[in-house]
């Protein structure tokens, strides 16, 4: 009986699909909110576009990681939080709000992701990783600020685009936003440096909240 040996990816070819599939989805998030802005003037969706266009580009230059975690969780909950973006879409509803007081929203979330991006740097991931332990900027506020300007700048874009599509796509994917930032955690518990981390910092996204 002859065994059939099964051809496994090396790390270095699912790095470039990883990076592929992030391409991939920033261009289908962009065309959508690139043409809404010019039907409708409204600049809510091009703040999220531009948060996005933050992952596309760490994302390219990223650091290796130390430890990553490879578990069927992970890669589902990341997958999940990644296109969860990409699937929202900027309609002809009218929003809960003026488009000035969404993007006021969407801008105070975007300016927390990039100070966040910008604190991190080449550490930042998409997996689940131990990528180096920063704690300096928002993260002596809260362990995952990043993820926090993410929940922020998607309220501001569902504010702004309130249908039944967009309301589920945010539940669901911001869900998983959460399980991917506690599988963060999990990785990092056994870093010393971590472990005094979380002792000085003990909110995960929301200060006084969680």
């Amino acid at each position: 009986m002859r065994h059939v040996k099964l051809l496994v990816p090396s790390e270095r070819v699912r790095e470039l699909i990883a990076r592929a599939c992030i391409g991939v989805l920033f261009t289908l998030l962009s065309i959508n909110l690139l043409q809404n802005f010019l039907q409708t003037g409204h600049v809510t969706g091009l703040l999220l576009l531009a948060g996005e266009a933050l992952v596309v580009v760490l994302t390219i230059v990223r650091r290796r990681a130390r430890i990553v975690d490879r578990s069927v969780g992970a890669a589902v909950t990341t997958t999940v939080s990644l296109a969860g973006p990409p699937l929202l879409r900027a309609g002809e509803l009218t929003g809960l709000l003026p488009d000035m007081l969404t993007a006021v929203v969407s801008a105070v979330g975007l300016i927390l992701v990039i100070v966040g991006k910008m604190t991190l740097g080449r550490s930042f991931g998409v997996v689940p990783a131990n990528r180096g332990i920063v704690v300096r900027g928002p993260y002596s506020v809260v362990r995952h600020p990043i993820y926090t300007g993410y929940l922020i700048t998607h309220c501001g874009f569902l504010l702004a685009n309130p249908s039944a599509w967009n309301v589920a796509v945010v539940l669901v994917a911001d869900t998983a936003l959460v399980a991917r930032a506690l599988m963060e955690e999990r990785i990092l518990k056994n870093d010393a440096e971590y472990q005094g981390y979380c002792e000085r910092v003990g909110w995960h996204l929301v200060p006084g909240v969680f």
